[in-house]
């Protein structure tokens, strides 16, 4: 059974077709690339899925039909003791009184809190403002952040976009981290093709807002038609002819 499933979805803004029948399954724990040029339309399905746009199709999470539905009602994410606010089970006169049940339940979120940053390995800046952190450091609290909510499914978007190199290896260590220890599933936009070619399980590739290609990165990465899309025909043919041919 698919994690998620999205099929034939179509989003269309005025005359402009944005996405054009656009199918795929995520199954349980996998990392499933999503990748095209710019303006393919990989952010629109993102957005479709967690209830930004509305467009038509079915998108299936767990079997339930989630196509429709308000963001606030998808998810709900904001910092990493805020994002753990749907889980908190207390009331306002219990919170006010500071009662023990309000005490144990503050210790468990803390202590669910301190897990997400061993696992992001945020140890050091454990009580540093986040405005001052270097911007590498403040997209790996924004990544804890959506942890700490505890989803199912994690929806990613470029997270790697700005990073330098050491920045991008912790990164890829902490998304492999969340796929092996946790299980997480995850659906994943990036445009470092070496990222996408040694974490992800399987690739799903657009093209002006159509599917081209879907398999496994070594047969994806090889694809003809995702070369063209990316390099251009002239230069697709050049880099798939071996040098002296």
């Amino acid at each position: 059974m698919a994690e998620l499933g999205i099929e034939r979805l179509n989003l269309r803004f005025g005359g402009l077709t944005v996405l054009d029948n656009v199918s795929f399954a995520v199954k349980q724990g996998e990392l499933f690339a999503l990748i095209g040029p710019n303006g393919a339309g990989k952010t629109s399905v993102l957005n479709c899925i967690s209830g930004i746009y509305c467009g038509s199709g079915r998108i299936r999470f767990r079997e339930r039909d989630i196509a429709g539905l308000a963001p606030h009602e998808i998810a709900v994410l904001d910092n990493l003791l805020t994002g753990r606010h749907t889980r908190i089970q207390t009331n306002a006169l219990a919170e006010m009184l500071f009662l023990p049940s309000v005490r144990r339940a503050e210790i468990m979120h803390r202590e669910s809190a301190e897990r997400i940053i061993d696992v992001v390995e945020l140890e050091r800046y454990r009580h540093a403002t986040v405005g001052d952190l270097p911007f590498g450091m403040q997209k790996l609290v924004g990544f804890a952040r959506a942890l700490a909510l505890e989803p199912s499914i994690m929806l990613l978007d470029e997270p790697s976009a700005g990073l330098n190199r050491e920045e991008r290896e912790d990164l890829a260590r902490f998304i492999l981290r969340l796929k092996h220890q946790l299980g997480m599933t995850m659906i994943w936009i990036e445009h470092d093709m070496q990222m996408i070619a040694d974490l992800a399980d399987r690739i799903h590739v657009l093209d002006y807002g159509r599917t081209i290609a879907e398999g496994t990165p070594d047969a994806v990465l090889t694809n003809p038609d995702v070369l063209s899309a990316y390099l251009g025909t002239a230069d697709a043919t050049a880099a798939r002819t071996p040098s002296g041919a």
